[in-house]
């Protein structure tokens, strides 16, 4: 690595040739090599190899970050999957409810109890169901793909079994999360941290670096006279001057200035985001009951409103109007278990919890 070397940059080679061909021709030939070796300043070496740290650092942490954005579209292509199969699996369930409904009123149609329009009304109700069924089935079979694009793997997660954050932001396990141990907070922090040794570099490179130089000269005084060899070391002392420095730390204040501000916007939305994230979790578990509720009582009222069909106490367009107003109070529950689970894990994204 550069941090580990010797040099501040990579040294450089000189030649240089001079005779007096062009002039008197006497013979006179000067000719010189030499090596440049750029030296550190004090403490560039060390500002050089913690901007290093802090650059190495940062990409880690990228990484860590991606990995929870990546998560976030598994999480919701999982729950949208369960959504489907949910419905999916109360449109089977309709189906085969009024299938069975058709297939008692067409036998008491032909016993003579009922009349041909209840057939007909009873097998039209079976069929929608049906196409409804199909339907579905194409909504999960679209959601399956989608995430068989995302993640290459065939089957989905069994979400029933995923784990619980509560409304304290605690998992489990009992561990706490705030808002600086976020992936995405932990990159902005570090952001700040890479400007600051930035700026540390900038302010130990005041001017270019010194160069060590070392020189071999070879000198003809004439002709037929010897050469005389020569060594030279000399060093090169750039100097500083505020047209050179000036524009750099502007530069590097400007960076840090950003970050800073950044991070404290990612702060700010991080915390607004676990917040609502949050709040959605409550609202979803309170809407959950009501639906439980509703979805038990609708389906309780069609089950004794069946019994009477079935005595022939009521007719069928008001069992139909009570099978779909309880199946629709089903899929509502459904869903909104869906939903709860949803916003669970939009709370664990919003704390950076990986699956």
């Amino acid at each position: 690595m550069a941090i580990s070397s010797l040099w501040a940059a990579p040294p450089a080679v000189e030649f240089s040739y001079r005779d007096d061909r062009w002039q008197t021709s006497a013979g006179r030939r000067e000719a010189e090599a030499g090596l440049a070796w750029p030296l550190w300043l004090p403490g560039q070496r060390n500002a050089r190899g913690a901007a290093v740290d802090a650059d190495v650092e940062l990409s880690h942490a990228a990484v860590q970050a991606g990995r929870l954005h990546f998560a976030g579209l598994v999480r919701e292509a999982a729950w949208g999957i369960a959504a489907q199969k949910a419905e999916s699996d109360l449109a089977d369930a309709q189906w085969r409810s009024l299938q069975e409904i058709s297939d008692d009123v067409r036998r008491r149609v032909k016993a003579g109890d009922l009349a041909q329009a209840d057939a007909l009304a009873a097998q039209s109700e079976a069929l929608a169901a049906q196409s409804a069924q199909l339907a579905a089935r194409q909504r999960l079979s679209a959601s399956q793909s989608q995430w068989m694009t995302l993640t290459g793997i065939a089957l989905a997660p069994d979400l029933t079994s995923a784990p619980v954050v509560d409304g304290a932001g605690v998992s489990p396990g009992g561990a706490h999360f705030t808002v600086e141990t976020h992936p995405d907070a932990r990159v902005a922090a570090l952001t700040v941290e890479r400007a600051r040794k930035r700026l540390d570099v900038v302010a130990a490179t005041r001017r270019d670096p010194p160069e060590l130089l070392l020189r071999i000269r070879q000198d003809t005084p004439g002709r037929g006279e010897s050469a005389q060899n020569s060594i030279g070391v000399g060093v090169r002392i750039p100097l500083g001057t505020a047209s050179r420095n000036q524009p750099l730390q502007a530069a590097a204040l400007s960076e840090l200035d950003v970050a800073l501000t950044a991070k404290q916007r990612t702060e700010e939305r991080l915390a607004a985001d676990a917040a609502m994230a949050q709040s959605a979790v409550h609202t979803a578990e309170q809407q959950l009951e009501a639906e439980r509720q509703r979805s038990a009582l609708l389906r309780e009222r069609a089950t004794l409103i069946d019994r009477s069909f079935k005595a022939g106490e009521t007719p069928l367009p008001e069992l139909l109007r009570a099978l779909a107003a309880a199946t629709q109070a089903d899929t509502s529950f459904a869903r909104q278990q869906v939903a709860l689970g949803l916003a669970r894990a939009r709370f664990q994204q919003s704390l950076g919890i990986l699956p």
